[in-house]
């Protein structure tokens, strides 16, 4: 067998444990191997290139590879799980400009007078999306970084200058078609990094989940285009791969707001007071709120609780110390388990992660079509930092702006104990309906103080 075939052959594997690798990413319970098995795969796929024939500039890359290492290893064990959707945008901001990069050297590399039309579209996609997932995941970065608000962005003439950039981008590109330059190249590049920042700065709070997901699929997108350029098949493979599940994880995710990607990406509904006109006032309505002594002896004396996580866990860092009160539970033969939406958080599996950190058991990690019909046989629903994804007016308020979002059904279990560091709305702006609900109890404060005080006062039963 050539050295060729070889290598052909290598990649193919390569390509293979990709795919058994987004396999493995879909369950909570695989995900570690899969993980484990994507990287293999991408050793193999980098041992191969560094055996291809004619391989030039060797010490460059290497140099490359070693400053991506350093900057990329301690950024990926240092980050905190809280910080994690911020480190997913700015990696992949990374690869989309990579991508970019990479299709706008090859352009100018070779002589663009005698590419083909395919071959300059080719170029043409790999900048354009390249660039938008770059500048888009910077913002993207920056918002959930809170280097800049979180609400919607929005400004007299939007519309018109997203329209003026837009139509001025396919201009330069249809120019490129009929005569292949480099200098409309470059402009078009930066024409496509003001879209990207044009094309997010209008999202809110709410919707980033969504947004990373769908920068993901664009930045595969863009390394695909960049596998045509360079006709690397494995390159192609990779970034269809990531595309597509990233296309995929959006729409499923649209799908479990409740909500078309369109008015996701359009409607400006993120961190803004709604129609609704809520501010977070309880006006005439009333809550109950109790003590961590009083919540202990009810959750100590339930047969059945569900501990529902948000992102108020995760900011507070609290999963360690839910995992230890789910573990004094259990102790006294109580059954615990967790329901996790598919949106909770600010990334998709953002709560699996955090969960799996503390080690909490994965048969005990529930989705939201698996945990809701639990909820009725539950005696204590234990909300801890969660919001809209358990308001009931997503169910029964027609009127509501989230009316129709699937919610995980907390209103349906006996009691439900809601910690809360103060009455504010969520990133939907409305007030939560299930804080007035008579079988509510709230406790007030941090949620890993909360949970260490409930930890205390179980001990002491």
């Amino acid at each position: 067998m050539s050295l060729t075939t070889g290598i052909s052959l290598a990649y193919l594997i390569a390509a293979i444990c990709f795919i058994l690798a987004l396999k493995g990413l879909s369950g909570p319970k695989t995900a570690r191997a899969g993980n484990l098995l994507g990287a293999a795969g991408m050793a193999l796929a980098l041992a191969m290139t560094f055996a291809t024939p004619g391989l030039s500039r060797f010490l460059l890359i290497v140099i490359a590879m070693i400053i991506g290492a350093v900057i990329g290893w301690p950024a990926a064990r240092l980050v905190k799980m809280t910080a994690m959707p911020q480190m997913v945008a700015a990696f992949n901001g990374v690869g989309g400009a990579s991508a970019a990069l990479i299709s706008l050297a090859e352009f100018i590399r070779g002589n663009p007078s005698h590419l083909a039309v395919y071959q300059v579209v080719e170029v043409l996609f790999g900048v354009i999306v390249g660039c938008v997932s770059f500048s888009g995941s910077a913002i993207a970065f920056a918002k959930l970084q809170e280097l800049m608000t979180g609400r919607p962005v929005t400004y007299p003439g939007q519309q018109v200058l997203n329209g003026i950039v837009a139509c001025a981008t396919l201009g330069f590109a249809l120019a490129v078609c009929v005569a292949p330059h480099t200098w409309p190249i470059v402009v078009i590049a930066a024409l496509a990094l003001v879209f990207g920042v044009a094309f997010v700065l209008p999202i809110g709070g709410a919707d980033v989940p969504v947004l990373i997901s769908l920068l993901n699929s664009f930045t595969g997108l863009a390394v695909a285009a960049s596998g045509f350029v360079l006709h690397s098949v494995l390159l192609v493979v990779a970034g269809t791969l990531v595309g597509a599940s990233g296309t995929l994880l959006t729409r499923m995710m649209s799908s479990a707001m409740g909500r078309s990607l369109p008015n996701i990406l359009f409607s400006a509904f993120g961190s803004v007071v709604t129609a609704t006109g809520s501010t977070g006032e309880l006006g005439d309505r009333s809550v109950r709120s109790g003590s961590a002594e009083d919540i202990a002896v009810l959750l100590a004396y339930s047969q059945k609780v569900v501990v529902v996580p948000g992102y108020g866990l995760a900011v507070a860092q609290a999963q360690h110390v839910a995992r230890e009160l789910a573990e004094l539970l259990e102790e006294r033969g109580i059954e615990v388990t967790y329901a996790i939406h598919p949106v909770a958080g600010r990334m998709p599996g953002h709560m699996n992660v955090l969960l799996a950190e503390a080690n909490v058991p994965y048969d005990q990690l529930k989705e939201m079509d698996e945990a809701n019909p639990g909820f009725q046989t539950a005696d204590v629903a234990l909300v801890v930092g969660a919001n809209d994804v358990v308001n009931p007016a997503a169910k029964n308020s027609p009127g509501s702006p989230i009316y129709g979002m699937p919610v995980l059904a907390v209103d349906e279990a006996k009691s439900i104990v809601f910690l809360k560091r103060s009455m504010r709305p969520g990133f939907a702006g409305i007030d939560n309906e299930l804080l007035f609900d008579p079988k509510t109890t709230l406790l007030f404060g941090d949620a890993k103080e909360s949970l260490t005080k409930l930890v205390g006062a179980v001990k002491q039963l």
